[in-house]
């Protein structure tokens, strides 16, 4: 049985399958309990703001809002704009220092989680903790954890919960 949210196609290897977690977090249920469980652990790290990059971590980032906690989400930007104001980091004033939880839709190597970290490190920011839906369980939270170095590190869930099935297990 394969999972609605993977899709295999004819390679069979890690990466070759698609998880679409916007699909299952992207509903009123949903939404509000990925609030919930990104608050609990926005709190659990004193993050005062929690972010992503564009556009995969944005629900994430929003979804605490909903909750109430914490009261400031922020994009982290791929690229500057040339134009306006040419921020790495979208949203609400962040304060020098301010204690940030990252947040990630799907982890694979990590690589855009890593990136993340170190424009919102460039920014003065702090990182309390990096965040995921789900880990692919190909290396990312090893990279991630390097790179945010005594920081925590958490996964709501794994491919292997998710499509224990797979044909690259």
């Amino acid at each position: 049985m394969t999972s609605p949210y993977a899709n295999v196609g004819a390679e069979t290897g890690a990466r070759e399958y698609y998880v679409d977690a916007k699909r299952a977090i992207l509903t009123p249920d949903a939404f509000l309990a990925l609030g919930e469980l990104v608050s609990g652990l926005a709190r659990a790290c004193n993050a005062t703001a929690v972010g992503g990059v564009p556009v995969s971590a944005i629900p994430v980032a929003c979804a605490p809002l909903a909750f109430g906690f914490p009261e400031k989400a922020f994009i982290v930007r791929k690229e500057r704009k040339e134009h306006g104001l040419q921020r790495w980091i979208e949203g609400p004033e962040l304060q020098p220092r301010e204690r940030c939880l990252l947040v990630e839709d799907v982890v694979t190597t990590g690589g855009s989680t890593i990136e993340a970290v170190e424009r919102v490190q460039s920014e003065g920011l702090e990182i309390a903790g990096v965040a995921c839906v789900l880990d692919r369980l190909a290396g990312g939270e090893e990279a991630i954890s390097a790179a945010i170095g005594g920081a925590p590190y958490h996964a709501l869930t794994t491919i292997d919960d998710v499509y224990p099935g797979r044909p690259d297990r």
